[in-house]
């Protein structure tokens, strides 16, 4: 029989076969998919932040990995069409307006996906008024926003001004992150954290919102 250990190796290693495979092996023996979930896909997607924070694995190896993983998650939904994945809670992404850029953003919301977060990605170029649509729409917990732009960097400033005058900032927590963006920056325009890389993003929303990975 397939157990955790094998089922984290195999999302580490970005092998979505095996993953498959070990999931629909520990499905068949009985095991609750909550467990499958939180002790086996969790775990090893864990262990890949923990590399990808020290620079031991890279983007494209974290994409497989989280590919392998949504791969044996889609399996589990298949066999069981009232499951519900455990959430840590819901978070809404964006670029702020200006920026294009989209690839941090994207690993970001894989990596908070691959730990239990419901994501709500608004995409690239968002005005502030969105942002508070999206909060009103959603209730998230989080609001993660990016830029890669120093141009765009006070539309993050734009974006909190506009969460405050909604009356709608003390309900969420608010992290930012980039190239240009820094902890002192955060500080300055009154957001609640910074996070250097997905991985450390991941941590950051755990820590604001007190949720213990769902592994433990």
């Amino acid at each position: 029989m397939a157990n955790f250990e094998e089922l984290s190796q195999a999302v580490l290693d970005g092998d979505g076969d095996k993953a498959v495979e070990l999931t629909k092996d520990l499905l068949s023996s009985g095991v609750d998919a909550q467990d499958v979930i939180a002790k086996g896909l969790i775990v090893g997607m864990e262990k890949v932040g923990e590399l990808f924070k020290n620079n031991e694995m890279f983007v494209p190896e974290v994409l497989m990995s989280a590919a392998a993983m949504n791969s044996a998650v889609e399996v589990i939904k298949e066999g069981q069409n009232d499951f519900d994945m455990p959430s840590s809670g819901k978070v809404v992404l964006g670029t702020v307006k200006g920026d294009l850029h989209d690839i941090g953003k994207n690993l970001v919301g894989m990596m908070m996906e691959s730990n239990g977060y419901t994501v709500y990605d608004l995409g690239v170029d968002i005005e502030p008024d969105k942002f508070v649509d999206a909060v009103k729409e959603y209730k998230p917990d989080i609001v993660a926003m990016s830029a890669l732009l120093t141009t765009t960097m006070m539309e993050m400033k734009n974006t909190i001004d506009a969460l405050v005058e909604a009356g709608l900032r003390d309900s969420i927590k608010v992290i930012i992150g980039g190239a240009p963006i820094t902890q002192g920056f955060a500080d300055e325009i009154g957001a609640d954290g910074y996070a250097e890389d997905a991985a450390t993003a991941v941590e950051l929303c755990k820590k604001l919102t007190g949720v213990e990975a769902l592994s433990a």
